[in-house]
């Protein structure tokens, strides 16, 4: 039984990978670290795991794992690292933004492979460190993505996506608390989302003659979990011919599902699954791409990731538990 621990275990997405890990059946969770909670018990934090879990969040780490999860803020990941030496064979899979782009995913000897299984499959098979892509990243590529490996982009993208309360972290500002966020809806980074550098890489590996630019409104929404994406350009594919090219790029991938009718939020909430669906409209195709960001735009991600390291079943332990939220 293959071990792990988890730094930064107390904001949601450390919760999510807690919920998932403790009903894991290939890995047992070794300790949970916590800085500003060590000594607590989990279900101090994480109220619904109430009977099931004994564990106290720890200050440090109390023993090797074979792998860990990083599951802290931006920034924090590569500062633990630095002071923190692991054993070579232990595997890393970082959930912030610190190793996700091309220019900072080296450290020391580690290479950190992106972690997109529907983009890098074999290659996180093989990696010892993954840097687990965005939740934003993660909905918006697994719309486009298809486009760009059949090289059919030709035009800027556009794209209105909606994404929950909890993609904003545990601690209230004065956007994300929720006497201002309930009953209310506001844009905001409009054009200039940090993650549109890492889907930016990942089109430009499938189809570097694109020149187009991918102009990106995110919208908060007034619940508090999942992504709903509308993506649109111009393509002078017909509508089989782009369904086709969709049911092909996804043919073996274990969560993403391509789909006949515009899909749901509701229907993603609280599993690993993204929903794609794709339509012609005039001279636009629209695709409509759909996750739950703390899961498959995180934490489910992480563990499916974990998975394929391991070579454990790609589903396994992603049977999902619902959450308190």
């Amino acid at each position: 039984m293959k071990k792990v621990g988890i730094i930064g275990g107390a904001g949601y997405t450390g919760g999510e990978a807690i919920r998932l890990l403790i009903n894991h059946l290939g890995v047992d969770l070794a300790w949970v670290q916590s800085g500003s909670n060590a000594g607590n018990p989990l279900i101090d934090v994480h109220t619904d795991l109430v009977g099931d879990t004994d564990l106290r969040f720890v200050a440090e780490p109390t023993s090797e794992v074979d792998v860990l999860f990083i599951c802290s803020g931006h920034g924090e990941a590569r500062k633990w690292l630095k002071i923190n030496e692991l054993p070579a064979e232990t595997k890393i899979i970082d959930l912030s933004q610190d190793f996700r782009l091309r220019n900072s995913s080296q450290l020391d000897e580690r290479r950190f492979v992106y972690g997109l299984p529907e983009l890098n499959r074999e290659q996180i098979r093989q990696a010892d460190s993954i840097a687990n892509p965005g939740c934003f990243a993660t909905c918006l590529q697994l719309g486009m993505l298809p486009l760009a490996a059949a090289g059919v982009l030709t035009d800027d993208i556009n794209v209105c996506a909606t994404t929950g309360s909890t993609g904003a972290g545990q601690k209230p500002t004065a956007s994300t608390h929720f006497s201002w966020r309930a009953n209310n809806v506001s844009t905001y980074k409009e054009f200039e989302h940090q993650h549109l550098l890492e889907i930016g890489e990942a089109i430009e590996s499938l189809q570097p003659s694109w020149e187009g630019q991918i102009d990106f409104v995110p919208v908060r929404g007034t619940f508090t979990r999942g992504i709903f994406a509308s993506i649109w350009t111009r393509c002078e594919l017909p509508e089989e011919r782009l369904k086709e090219i969709y049911r092909d790029f996804y043919r073996d991938a274990a969560f993403t599902i391509v789909v006949d009718r515009a899909p749901d939020l509701k229907q993603v909430v609280n599993t690993n699954k993204c929903l794609v669906h794709v339509a012609r409209h005039g001279d636009n195709v629209l695709i409509i791409s759909t996750i739950d960001n703390l899961l498959k735009g995180a934490s489910g991600q992480a563990v499916q990731n974990m998975n394929l390291m391991l070579g454990l079943p790609e589903k396994m332990g992603l049977t999902l538990k619902a959450s308190a939220f």
